[in-house]
């Protein structure tokens, strides 16, 4: 049947006139390879429909995903890093910086926005690996503290949602004050009987684990997180021995008492808002 058969020869179709699949129609899952919809994998809070594998998001998702219809107010929106090292690689701090700006559209790897969730004001501070691999430079901890501050004055609980690759090399010294700096404006939170949720996300190392993301009254993670202080090379290669299997992973912490539970994305502002209303009511 000629339905099914080419019957003539050398039929060739004009370029402008083929049709290809849009660019960003499809994802595919990088844990169990399936394929699904863009929109699809959207509409279920960027987590795989088949495994739930819970791909790397950003600030604007979360903000989008917590505060009640995506409406919030951000803080300090404008602040940049500056050089106080005169830090050079293969290239100076500011042209990186600069690069990077242009490229992820932050300004740097924090951002602070306060607004409702379920109808109660809530002030978050969310990290973004896409910014130099979330690294805690001096603007990242100056947001924090700016962060809790808002939430003091305004008697608003505080949510840390943490995703990083530790402190920023490029600011050495300045860097590791951000540890002690947001470890101090959390004491003040815990001073005025603030509740202060600590989201762990993939991934949190380094000196952010070791500072603020621990600190929570409730420290909360995303499944199959990355969560530790130095990389499984560097622990197996100091203590000589093999590392237990899922070592790092949020199940294995939450298993040894550093987590207090694990939290579908999916079902992440309804547990927050549930679990702040009971700490409200304490």
């Amino acid at each position: 049947m000629s339905w099914f058969r080419r019957t003539e020869k050398g039929i060739n179709t004009p370029t402008e006139l083929k049709r290809e699949t849009p660019d960003g129609l499809w994802y595919q899952c990088p844990e169990c390879k399936n394929v699904m919809h863009t929109r699809e994998h959207k509409q279920n809070a960027f987590t795989c429909v088949h495994c739930n594998y819970h791909d790397k998001i950003g600030s604007e998702a979360y903000f989008n995903l917590l505060f009640d219809e995506g409406a919030f107010t951000e803080l300090d929106k404008d602040m940049i890093s500056g050089d106080p090292l005169k830090f050079v690689d293969t290239k100076a701090y500011p042209d990186r910086i600069k690069t990077t700006v242009e490229k992820s559209g932050l300004k740097d790897a924090c951002r602070t926005a306060y607004g409702k969730m379920h109808g109660k004001e809530v002030t978050i501070s969310c990290m973004d690996f896409g910014f130099i691999g979330g690294s805690m430079g001096s603007v990242v901890g100056e947001k924090i503290a700016r962060g809790i501050s808002h939430a003091i004055k305004t008697k608003t609980p505080f949510l840390m949602i943490s995703k990083s690759g530790g402190a920023r090399m490029m600011e050495a010294g300045f860097s590791l004050m951000q540890m002690a700096k947001t470890s101090a404006k959390l004491a003040l939170l815990e001073e005025a009987k603030l509740p202060y949720i600590s989201l762990l996300t993939d991934p949190t190392t380094g000196g952010v684990t070791a500072s603020f993301a621990m600190l929570g009254d409730f420290n909360v993670a995303e499944p199959g997180s990355l969560i530790g202080f130095a990389g499984p090379r560097i622990i197996k290669e100091t203590i000589g021995k093999d590392l237990p299997k899922g070592f790092q992973t949020a199940e294995f912490i939450l298993e040894h008492g550093f987590l207090d539970f694990i939290v579908d994305r999916k079902d992440l502002k309804d547990k927050l808002a549930s679990l702040l209303a009971l700490l409200a009511k304490k």
